[in-house]
């Protein structure tokens, strides 16, 4: 069910989801989470909440979407309050500032939090450069940025990284997940040599990619390099010991990767490239900061680019 409410107020939005969820006799208790959603269009806005509700079924939460400010039009507030079928495991508020009514996003959104939840941001198209400093951002306690939905994935993860604070995280890290479960084994098998140097392949567009090397080279301490090649997103990693190569190659558009090891049969490994459902879900597990992530971000990119 949708309902709809014109030149209204946050408190009067509020006030409405009660009398819903009394008509209706839906149960608010089990939301472990207020997610705000800052998207850049409608679009976008739509995808996001697609995606939110499914997490919803594992998280479920009160999904708020802001959109950006109509400055061309009669200041005011509209918004849409999404429940039942329409919001998966979720509740769904779309608010629609007009007029200059958004200016201070946070004042809109701070009437709808759920009491005593935490609050997680999430911008899915091109987020602040600090996204801790954003007002949204500033009452989070964790904020989720889509670098690869940016119109330069990379340049974005590098301009998060001057302005990282802890509790930042990105959904392309979410996605490295398997891949690095995946290479840690394979470092765990004998014989456990030392790691000599690390490359990693694949798209010159995907934030993946980088995080991935940048990962291997602080975890590992040596250097490493990105092999671009077009995929659509990661499509092999070699790491080079004594002992010859331990590389994990997934082909373009499979969701099974083949693992080779010196003086051993190949092994074929399930590897898919996972959704924004599942890397959204992902993050929403932990909510404290993230420091892998962190070291990641600002020291091994850095040392990645400048290599």
């Amino acid at each position: 069910m949708i309902v709809t409410m014109r030149s209204t107020t946050s408190a009067d939005v509020g006030a409405r989801m009660v009398s819903l969820r009394d008509e209706g006799g839906a149960v608010a208790l089990g939301r472990v989470l207020t997610l705000i959603i800052r998207p850049d269009d409608d679009a976008t806005a739509e995808r996001a909440i697609r995606t939110a509700n499914g997490a919803s079924h594992e998280h479920p939460m009160r999904v708020i979407v802001v959109l950006p400010d109509d400055d061309a039009a009669p200041a005011g507030l509209d918004a849409e309050i999404r429940v039942g079928g329409d919001a998966g495991a979720s509740e769904v508020v779309v608010l629609r500032p007009r007029g200059g009514a958004g200016a201070n996003p946070d004042t809109l959104v701070t009437p709808l939090l759920l009491p005593d939840a935490p609050t997680v941001a999430w911008w899915p198209s091109q987020p602040p450069a600090s996204p801790s400093e954003d007002p949204i951002g500033a009452m989070a306690q964790r904020r989720i940025t889509e670098a690869i939905r940016c119109e330069d994935p990379v340049a974005t993860l590098h301009v998060l990284a001057d302005g990282y604070a802890a509790g930042d995280t990105d959904l392309a890290w979410g996605g490295l997940t398997l891949w690095r479960g995946m290479l840690a084994a394979a470092l765990d098998e004998p014989p456990q040599e030392p790691v000599l140097s690390a490359q990693v392949s694949g798209s010159a567009e995907h934030p993946s990619v980088d995080l991935l090397a940048a990962w291997l080279r602080v975890s590992l301490g040596v250097p490493a390099t990105v092999v671009n090649e077009g995929h659509d997103a990661i499509s092999k990693v070699v790491l080079e010991r004594a002992s010859g190569p331990v590389s994990i190659t997934r082909p373009e558009g499979s969701t099974v990767a083949v693992l080779s090891r010196p003086g051993r049969p190949d092994q074929r490994l399930n590897l898919p490239k996972r959704s924004t459902e599942n890397t959204l879900i992902e993050e929403l597990r932990r909510l404290d900061p993230d420091v892998t992530y962190g070291r990641v971000l600002t020291k091994g990119l850095r040392e990645l680019s400048q290599a």
